[in-house]
């Protein structure tokens, strides 16, 4: 499977689904992140805001590539479908994770709704949640209990948001994915809601068949 994830600013993909992203690339999965601006209106570090989302894309295994919009205006239009359908062309991905279409943040919903649009004939859309979300009504879930340090080891590569402006809590992000893994029944979770998610519940192979059956008669034998 090749994998899309679509932020507005540095960080956005880290918050919103870095647990699932990992959990992708576990299972061999191709991850490509597209950052539609640098975030330069926001607080800086000594370090680039780039450099941080590149340690961070690194941290995942992932493909990095940049929209070059300007932070505060990316276009709703035919420019960001466009910018979008280009990095879908070139990665082939075949499911996409973008920010939720309601948000506080001009850029999040533009960015929910340009992806969108480039993704109408992909059948596996999921949009995460981001902190300037509103009315966000998950119908998905990830367990993400296992990569749980890891995602917010990369939410950490962003130093200026993390540790010199405090823009980002990353005891509120714990929280929030022990909040979803409670309402999933589960430890820890992200959430997502799925304008269009086919769920391919693909046969058992031989293999897996071979290895039940001699499960199953092993526990007779016992």
């Amino acid at each position: 499977m090749k994998v899309l994830a679509v932020g507005a600013h540095p960080d956005d993909i880290e918050l919103g689904c870095a647990g699932a992203l990992l959990l992708h690339g576990a299972r061999g999965d191709e991850l490509n992140l597209l950052v539609l601006t640098t975030g330069e209106q926001g607080p800086h570090a000594a370090r680039s805001r780039i450099a941080e989302q590149e340690d961070a894309a690194a941290f995942l295994g992932a493909n990095l590539f940049w929209g070059g919009f300007e932070d505060g205006a990316i276009p709703e239009g035919r420019d960001g479908i466009m910018a979008v359908e280009a990095v879908l062309h070139r990665t082939g991905a075949d499911v996409v994770y973008a920010p939720g279409p309601q948000d506080t943040h001009q850029d999040h919903r533009a960015a929910s709704i340009i992806s969108m649009a480039a993704a109408r004939r992909l059948s596996r859309i999921l949009c995460y949640e981001s902190p300037t979300s509103v009315g966000f009504t998950p119908q998905v879930y990830v367990d993400i209990e296992p990569y749980l340090e890891d995602k917010l080891r990369t939410i950490r590569a962003h130093t200026s948001q993390v540790l010199k402006n405090h823009l980002v809590d990353i005891e509120a992000v714990e929280a929030q994915a022990r909040y979803h893994g409670f309402r999933s029944r589960i430890r820890y979770a992200e959430a997502f809601q799925a304008p269009r998610f086919v769920w391919d519940v693909a046969p058992r192979t031989e293999q897996a068949a071979a290895a039940e059956t001699l499960r199953t008669s092993m526990e007779e034998v016992r």
